[in-house]
């Protein structure tokens, strides 16, 4: 077991992403639509439209809120076992998924309560109250989506374990699993049975129930860190630990919803204000549109986790091991393939964007949709490039064990610019305003992540040169 993964430390790094970011990026792209895939269903029934659009950009924030925990508790493990094999520690590795997975049951079934006991007000503080259809879908939605969070929960906290055991094929084969279902289900309900909200809902956790399962089975099958009884005991300092290298994880995330609740409440309250958008038959447009453009940015950016993430264990057993030259090349090839994947997103947002929103429905929809779908997408998503450098900075980061740095970033990033930016330049700008927040936000984001990054290249050659 402890020479199981040397190849870490020996392999050549451009071999050694591709064999860990492929799959992890098609994982997290999977993991993306479940909620785009129910997006797109819904805005194409006839029956649904922007009104159901509308909801599932009310409801999306409560499920990334459970994939802030899980990924805390599935990231922050497996970057504590990458750098625990790393040090030859493989005890405390196996402790780590044992107590990984205790504290995603206790904390999912947590959350699912609250869910099921608030679901009105926590309907209404994510901006469901836009109009009264666009309230009631939301509530029908929310209901099924809750169910599942569990299982949701389970599947998102074991992909980076199963990751960290050296199968990141497993990894994305049980996440294709479920969206598969979720996809072939989706069109059965909504427009075969005309079950709404509640089929695409139900299609989705069938598919969550299938990734969850799946997960289950490879924790009693796993090939290098196999936990015993025992190291289900949720011990003290190990989850302190875990939960510490996973902070980074659960803020950017989280704050995120934060982010996402404030523009959510600014687009109602200023949609109101809009000569247009102010009429009740139209109410829901805004919403409905910022919906879909943070779902291609969904996209982009789980391809852009997806690689960082993917290096997590490479980064985190090469840190362990003192490889510190292994870690900048790491570091710089990442930095590269983030940056050239943002430059492919901005030129189709800013080129394509009628086409991409096309496919969420525009034709079922008045002139007043398309055209503000068009000015969102370019002017939201400009800065899209450095975004993805931002988001692999915030990763990285974290994989070297460098959780304060991850951490403040992440913060800055999300609350004090996401939020702040939300908030403010509406009193400037109306309903525009809301969309400069994020271009805005990301900007000054890269400005303080590139002194970090000069930092972290300085600390590098530094540690390199002592350990020779």
């Amino acid at each position: 077991m402890d020479h199981a993964n040397q190849f870490l430390g020996t392999e050549r790094i451009g071999t050694l992403m591709r064999r860990y970011a492929i799959p992890c990026i098609i994982s997290l792209l999977v993991g993306a639509l479940y909620n785009i895939v129910d997006q797109i269903f819904i805005a194409n029934a006839s029956y649904l439209g922007s009104y159901g659009n509308a909801a599932n950009t009310v409801v999306f924030p409560l499920t990334v809120v459970a994939l802030a925990v899980a990924v805390m508790i599935g990231d922050g493990c497996c970057a504590f076992v990458s750098i625990s094999l790393g040090k030859q520690e493989a005890g405390t590795a196996k402790q780590s998924v044992g107590n990984a997975v205790v504290m995603t049951i206790i904390s999912s079934l947590a959350l699912t309560a609250v869910y099921l006991l608030f679901p009105g007000q926590i309907v209404a503080l994510f901006g469901g109250t836009v109009n009264e259809e666009t309230f009631r879908y939301s509530m029908e939605y929310f209901f099924y989506i809750a169910l599942g969070i569990p299982f949701y929960m389970f599947g998102q906290a074991m992909n980076p374990i199963i990751r960290a055991d050296g199968s990141p094929k497993f990894a994305m084969v049980s996440t294709l699993a479920g969206a598969l279902v979720n996809i072939i289900l989706d069109p059965i309900f909504i427009f075969a049975f005309r079950w709404g909200m509640m089929g695409a809902a139900v299609a989705t956790v069938i598919g969550q129930v299938a990734t969850a399962l799946l997960a289950v089975w490879y924790l009693l099958h796993m090939k290098i860190i196999k936990p015993g009884k025992e190291d289900y005991r949720l011990n003290g300092p190990v989850c302190g630990k875990t939960l510490a290298l996973g902070i980074t994880s659960f803020l950017s995330q989280i704050s995120l919803v934060a982010a996402m609740m404030a523009v959510n409440n600014m687009l109602r309250k200023y949609s109101a204000l809009d000569p247009v958008f102010g009429q009740d038959q139209y109410a829901q447009i805004p919403m409905a549109v910022v919906g879909i453009v943070m779902k291609f940015f969904q996209i982009v950016i789980s391809i852009v986790v997806g690689m960082a993430a993917g290096c997590i264990p490479v980064a985190g057993f090469n840190m362990g091991a003192e490889k510190y030259e292994r870690v900048k090349a790491l570091f710089t090839r990442l930095l590269l393939a983030e940056a050239t994947v943002g430059a492919a997103a901005l030129i189709l947002v800013e080129f394509f964007p009628r086409q991409i929103i096309g496919i969420f429905g525009a034709a079922n929809e008045s002139a007043y949709y398309t055209q503000f779908a068009i000015r969102a997408f370019r002017t939201y998503l400009c800065m899209m490039i450095f975004a993805c450098v931002n988001k692999a900075c915030f990763i990285f980061l974290q994989a070297m064990g460098k959780a304060a740095a991850s951490t403040a970033l992440s913060m800055i990033r999300e609350v004090i610019f996401g939020v702040g930016f939300a908030l403010v330049l509406p009193l400037w700008f109306g309903l525009d305003g809301v969309l400069y927040s994020m271009p805005v936000s990301d900007l000054l984001t890269f400005l303080v992540a590139m002194f970090l990054i000069a930092g972290t290249y300085k600390e590098l050659n530094k540690k390199g040169a002592l350990a020779q």
